[in-house]
């Protein structure tokens, strides 16, 4: 899965689970702020990443994510690490 196939998929996620309006997924924006999503709503996020990536998110890598930009880099870390 290349870095494009990734942000893709993840975009789509947000989309459609989350209900993200498509122009606030922006690279440079604040991931907090743009989702607005609740503690229920992160722990949702999770279970969907895990389920589509086969990566776990555990809080700390929530600490380290400020931009959507920042999101994608974790996921692609934990996949390459996963392979």
């Amino acid at each position: 899965m290349n870095k494009v196939s990734i942000h893709q998929k993840i975009n789509e996620i947000l989309i459609e689970e989350f209900e993200v309006d498509e122009e606030v997924i922006n690279p440079d924006a604040s991931l907090k702020e743009s989702l607005d999503l609740d503690s229920l709503d992160y722990v949702d996020l999770v279970v969907i990443i895990e389920s589509n990536f086969g990566v776990k998110l555990v809080e700390a890598d929530f600490a380290e994510m400020v931009t959507f930009q920042d999101f994608y880099d974790v996921i692609e870390r934990k996949i390459a690490a996963k392979n």
